[in-house]
């Protein structure tokens, strides 16, 4: 097949359009359908179903639309290494990881990343479903668990584990529980429980809610959570990480807390030699050391 024409079928797969797609590539509408019908000739087949709204992929067309998506990946994995074979560190660096970690902690340190390497251009993609790493989705992804998906270099970072918090000023008005039978005059503030977390905090939930809690404020992730116990609306189930950089919570139940929670460093195999990845994958273990070394102080203390 003609690489020109499937580049061009791509394009127009992706757009919808034959309009849009010869924006992207320069082309008039004239050539981009005359490029398609070309194409369609040359696989004896009709790709695309068109109507007035745009064009539609027929199943022939879907399958091919398939095998041009993987063969984009694989041109944008063989650019990105070329580039990387440069010794200067520049260009985007996809990073996947939960809401809760990629904004209380990962995100409030990447200044530093970023005074290091200037012409960095990190897609920080905050979410909890897992990104596909060998299809390219992401470069790098920081987990709460090992990854399953093959092909993947991963290293263990660090273990977490979630604990309770209140303010200082929530513990002066209303008091610091000392027993779980206590929580009942309290509130408590965690992740919903339908909401997709680690199994870990999801259990030390149901054992806080066991002792006949008075009030409750549930919320979708861990920031929204913090806002709320920081603003001294209650006790929070939080990971322990967020110690550092709010030095006025305090722990409550010191007895009382989550299993471990390992955190992994996980990328592609086809990206081993990647610089861009190697300067993130150095400064977040950098980072981890510098964390570890404040919280070690803190406990001495």
């Amino acid at each position: 097949m003609d690489w020109d024409k499937l580049r061009i079928f791509h394009a127009v797969a992706d757009a919808g359009s034959l309009t849009h797609a010869g924006d992207a590539l320069h082309l008039s509408q004239s050539a981009v359908s005359r490029q398609i019908r070309g194409l369609e000739e040359s696989l004896n087949t009709t790709l695309f179903h068109r109507h007035a709204r745009g064009l539609i992929l027929t199943e022939q067309g879907e399958l091919l639309f398939d095998a041009t998506r993987a063969m984009a990946k694989r041109l944008e994995t063989a650019t990105a290494r070329i580039r990387d074979s440069e010794e200067e560190v520049f260009g985007e660096l996809r990073v996947t990881t939960a809401v809760g970690f990629g904004t209380l902690w990962l995100a409030p340190r990447l200044p530093k990343l970023y005074e290091k390497y200037p012409d960095l251009k990190i897609d920080l993609m905050l979410e909890e479903r897992v990104l596909d790493l060998p299809m390219r989705e992401a470069d790098v992804a920081v987990r709460m668990k090992e990854p399953s998906q093959a092909d993947l270099i991963r290293k263990k970072l660090m273990s977490i584990r979630m604990r309770c918090y209140a303010s200082a000023d929530y513990i002066a008005r209303y008091g610091r529980p000392e027993t779980l039978e206590d929580l009942s005059t309290h509130r408590l503030i965690c992740q919903t429980p339908s909401a997709p977390q680690v199994a870990a905090g999801a259990s030390l939930v149901g054992q806080l809610m066991a002792a006949e809690v008075r009030s409750t404020l549930t919320v979708n992730n861990y920031f929204g959570v913090l806002q709320a116990v920081i603003h001294n609306l209650g006790i929070g189930v939080l990971p322990d990480y967020i110690v550092e950089d709010f030095p006025t919570l305090e722990r409550i139940f010191p007895d009382i807390e989550s299993g471990e929670v390992p955190v992994f460093l996980a990328f592609p195999e086809e990206l081993r030699h990647s610089k861009r990845v190697a300067a993130f994958r150095e400064f977040v273990q950098d980072e981890i050391m510098a964390h570890r070394r404040t919280l070690r102080d803190r406990d001495t203390d």
